[in-house]
């Protein structure tokens, strides 16, 4: 005998391919989330690494901080010995520059011209003396300005005084030392 299906096969076909779209929408979502589930792991993994760079990084930089301030306390001692040398070598070429302007006084003072104090300030030297005429005072004055340890010489006071046997001038000077020449011919 032949089998013949009386129920509606329509209905069941119907019923077939919607548990069939169930079950691949289903599939779907599963699928998709785990996608987005993949996506987000590799995310934080990128986000950690980054994070490690990053890390890394700061641990860098606050050495080279560190780095950069013991450069500058060193520049800072470097620039303190610049100068401690530049006051040396100032000292240094000035050293002979005393025996020099002892040795020019002596060579200038004339005769008839007496000094009885030099005092020394800075580069600048007061001259009191005696002398038998103004005349020989000024004679002084120009040796001075003419020797080339100093560079200008002054007339502060001169006084006569009187005495039984002739006149007698005490003058005061003002004179500059020159500057000392560096080996290079500069001042």
């Amino acid at each position: 005998m032949a089998h013949i299906n009386l129920l509606p096969w329509r209905e069941e076909k119907r019923q077939e391919r919607q548990q069939q779209f169930i079950a691949s929408l289903m599939a779907g979502l599963i699928f998709a989330a785990a996608v987005l589930y993949g996506v987000i792991l590799f995310a934080n993994s990128l986000m950690d690494e980054q994070n490690g760079r990053n890390s890394f990084l700061q641990k860098e930089i606050v050495e080279l901080d560190k780095k950069i301030k013991e450069i500058e306390t060193l520049e800072e001692e470097r620039n303190r010995l610049l100068a401690r040398m530049q006051v040396i070598q100032q000292l240094q070429s000035s050293r002979p520059k005393v025996v020099k302007v002892f040795d020019a006084i002596v060579q200038t003072v004339p005769k008839g011209v007496h000094l009885e104090k030099v005092v020394r300030t800075g580069n600048t030297l007061e001259l009191n003396g005696v002398a038998k005429a103004n005349a020989r005072v000024s004679v002084f004055m120009r040796q001075l300005d003419d020797n080339t340890e100093f560079s200008e010489a002054t007339l502060r006071v001169v006084q006569r005084t009187s005495t039984k046997d002739n006149a007698i001038r005490k003058f005061t000077l003002g004179v500059s030392e020159s500057k000392p020449k560096t080996e290079d011919g500069e001042i």
